[in-house]
């Protein structure tokens, strides 16, 4: 929801990034900006930092990067603070992740040691293939969501920070329907006075969050913050709030191959996927109830893009699988394999393989920077709720009740870049292009 009568503030002071979840994303996130930081590499991946943005006709010319075109905070002024049940500081766990090469983490070791680990808000029923041991206490789930917000102000003063975003970037956990208890702000507070299991660890942060004023996106496939009482709560406190499930390795590949078989009309009769990781989130998504929370967020990405209610002799009854295997050697360098059967003119058969040796953390770092200044962006310019805007970065997007989100990549990042235009009063852009030839 975006105020048309609000003006953007500047992006003046510290910005504290605070992440449920320090591991293999999250470190190398922060890694990642230090690096940057020291001129040790590019921001390759970051919309926000190598991004253009074109404004007006295609003779006008203008084409500024989009950090020079919209007022984004500077990566100068990001702090960081984490929770986490394992107790290693943002070094250690990095270097335990092995995502990073000891010749990239050796530079940055002494500010990566200084991001130690809050206790965490941690019942393992939810993520049932770890052991958590640094954790909070508490005799409520209320009481536990009243400890984060402690921490949200204490890290806050601590750090000096002007302005704060709560970025999920913790394991993906079991499966859960939506509830009676999620329907209403009222019954959700009853629910955590009451320990309620509907209320993962994920929700009291996004709770704590919301209560905080601080914006909160998810970067898993857990139901959190896409549940009525936090949405609402979201609009009531003039919160946004986005996700979900960072959209990285071969999700990626099919927002783009998808949206090309539907432009050119041809036709699916069967979409294959399997993956191997061995990184936490490899060894979480190895239980049953983990993986059947990513599995609802990886297959509903094709029925939306290729809407086979719509066109039904292309894309009725289309086979779609996903497997995870959780395979140790690999680390995170995760590698994907997709079949695909598609069928053409005549309705001769045809096959796409695609064989994806990509690197999650690697693709979901840039994710976590860009959805870090885009959220606070929004909080600046006074927009509260779901940032639809943002779903170019998750498999899962939020939208508004009632309304089907939207998948296509291209028009996720034609949504994104017109929601910045409008912002900044210039004209929305179309590609009609009949001005040219009038």
């Amino acid at each position: 929801m975006i105020d048309k009568n609000a003006k953007i503030t500047e992006p003046k002071g510290k910005l504290g990034v605070l992440i449920p979840g320090l591991g293999a994303v999250s470190t190398t996130f922060i890694a990642g900006v230090q690096a940057i930081l020291n001129g040790h590499t590019p921001p390759y991946g970051s919309l926000t930092q190598m991004g253009t943005i074109r404004l007006g006709k295609r003779t006008d010319n203008r084409t500024p990067m989009i950090k020079d075109f919209i007022p984004l905070a500077r990566l100068e002024d990001l702090v960081f603070g984490a929770w986490d049940p394992i107790e290693d500081d943002a070094y250690e766990s990095a270097r335990k992740a092995g995502v990073l090469e000891e010749k990239d983490l050796l530079p940055l070791k002494k500010g990566l040691e200084s991001i130690k680990p809050m206790k965490a808000v941690f019942d393992q029923k939810y993520v049932k293939r770890l052991n958590g041991t640094w954790v909070k206490k508490a005799a409520s789930k209320m009481a536990l969501a009243e400890q984060v917000m402690e921490d949200i102000a204490s890290f806050k003063k601590r750090e000096n920070a002007d302005r704060l975003l709560m970025i999920w970037c913790a394991s993906t956990e079991i499966f859960i329907k939506p509830q009676d208890v999620h329907s209403t702000i009222e019954k959700f507070e009853k629910g955590l006075a009451a320990n309620d299991e509907a209320i993962p660890n994920s929700m009291v942060y996004a709770y704590a969050a919301l209560k905080s004023g601080v914006p909160f996106f998810n970067g898993a496939p857990n139901l959190t913050v896409d549940i009525p009482a936090l949405m609402d709560l979201a609009r009531n406190n003039s919160v946004p709030v986005g996700g979900k499930d960072f959209k990285s390795g071969q999700t990626l590949m099919k927002t783009i191959l998808a949206p090309g078989f539907k432009a050119r009309m041809l036709g699916l009769n069967g979409w294959f996927s399997t993956n191997i990781l061995g990184n936490r989130d490899g060894e979480v998504l190895d239980d049953p109830e983990s993986f059947k929370t990513k599995e609802e967020s990886k297959l509903s990405v094709l029925e939306y893009i290729l809407q086979p209610k719509v066109y039904p002799e292309l894309y009725k009854d289309f086979y779609h699988k996903v497997r995870i295997n959780y395979y140790p050697p690999r680390g995170d360098n995760k590698e994907s394999w997709d079949n695909i059967d598609i069928f053409g003119w005549m309705g001769y058969p045809m096959q796409i393989k695609v064989n994806f040796l990509c690197r999650d953390s690697i693709l979901a770092a840039p994710i976590v920077l860009d959805l870090v200044l885009f959220g606070d962006l929004a909080q600046r310019a006074g927009m509260r709720g779901v940032q639809e805007w943002l779903s170019f970065y998750f498999k899962s997007p939020m939208t508004a009740p009632g309304l089907y989100p939207e998948h296509d990549i291209f028009i996720q990042l034609m949504k994104l870049k017109n929601t910045l235009r409008h912002l900044k009063g210039e004209e929305l852009i179309t590609h009609l292009g009949l001005e040219y030839y009038d």
